[in-house]
């Protein structure tokens, strides 16, 4: 018992934590560190905006970059994928391939429509008679095969 004693105040707050941590999760269970976690994200999110975990999202992935190579992202990315297809099934793929080629696709139409009705607005608005051609004197080309005026055959 004198051992126990003597050992008390040896605990780093690292131990501490994580041995009080252990205590709630085991009395509470998982699921109040997820719903806290929730809250204190809205609050966060509330009070710096969503740009706030842009940014330290960014810095982190910068660190673990310069710390484990780009390489670390190729492996968790294979992982990820393998645990997708193991969950989800290998059809997956092919099902969100197939959506995302639909929105590709309806993408580009909608933008060559866009530049068709912009390049016909623009060729409407040049071939409008302009106020020179249409005063007094001014005339108009003949039509083809007709000599206009001043010429002759």
């Amino acid at each position: 018992m004198q051992q126990d004693k003597d050992n008390k105040g040896s605990m780093t707050v690292a131990e501490a934590g994580r041995k009080g941590g252990e205590t709630v999760r085991n009395e509470r269970g998982r699921e109040f560190y997820e719903t806290i976690g929730r809250k204190g994200g809205a609050t966060v999110k509330a009070e710096r905006g969503r740009s706030f975990y842009e940014e330290i999202g960014r810095k982190g992935g910068e660190t673990v970059k310069a710390e484990r190579g780009a390489k670390f992202y190729e492996e968790i990315g294979k992982k990820g994928g393998d645990r997708v297809k193991a969950t989800r099934g290998p059809n997956f793929y092919e099902e969100i391939g197939r959506k995302g080629g639909q929105k590709v696709k309806k993408l580009i139409e909608e933008g060559k429509r866009a530049a068709r009705a912009a390049q016909e607005a623009a060729a409407g608005a040049s071939a409008s008679p302009s106020p020179a051609a249409e005063e007094p004197g001014a005339s108009a080309s003949p039509p083809s095969g007709e000599p206009g005026p001043g010429r002759t055959e």
